[in-house]
């Protein structure tokens, strides 16, 4: 799927909203992506999880690794497209767990999926929790990069479309200076970094 593909669906599904948004991460923006505009699709949910298990597909992958809510779509496809087991972590008490009987071994070649990247934090807390295991994190895959590439993992990482959206703290937000009222969409159960 070309970067140019994928921003068509992205608009065509809705999913690209402009306005005033509280993001997870406690950054405002003036855009916001509503990932599940796509993934309620399920052409567009298979069409992108094939493309991001393309990226992978030669890297003896054993396991998918995502996070509630978004990536357990994304954690699925992808591992039925690499015929291999997928889990996703849940938070608890703010930090992200496996729970239900998943597991990681240790030595285990796995990447981890995610839907919108912002600051990284989502993925720097899966990566952390696959070291916790000891497993060989192989590759971090991702549908959106609203960081324009700045977020640094630390292992190979692919974003099928990179987005140069602007976000900024609360003290710094033109739209909070300009009274343009801010709304809040969607919540993963992660505590606010700033507010």
């Amino acid at each position: 799927m070309e970067p140019r593909e994928l921003l068509k669906l992205l608009q065509e599904t809705g999913a690209m909203l402009d306005g005033h948004f509280l993001l997870t991460s406690g950054r405002h923006s003036n855009v916001y992506i509503e990932k599940f505009r796509i993934l309620e699709h399920p052409r567009a949910l298979d069409d992108v999880c094939r493309a991001m298990s393309e990226t992978v597909q030669n890297q003896n992958v054993e396991l998918v690794l995502g996070a509630a809510i978004g990536g357990i779509l994304i954690a699925g496809g992808v591992g039925r497209y690499l015929d291999v087991k997928h889990i996703f972590s849940e938070r608890v008490d703010g930090k992200m767990e496996l729970r239900r009987g998943f597991s990681i071994t240790k030595g285990q070649r796995i990447i981890i999926v995610e839907d919108i990247i912002t600051t990284g934090g989502s993925v720097f807390e899966l990566i952390q929790l696959a070291k916790d295991y000891e497993a060989e994190i192989v590759h971090v895959v991702n549908l959106v990069d609203r960081s324009s590439g700045e977020v640094n993992f630390e292992v190979p990482t692919t974003a099928l479309l990179t987005i140069p959206s602007e976000s900024w703290e609360p003290e710094d937000c033109p739209l909070c200076q300009q009274g343009v009222a801010i709304t809040q969409r969607g919540r993963t159960g992660k505590q606010m970094e700033t507010v």
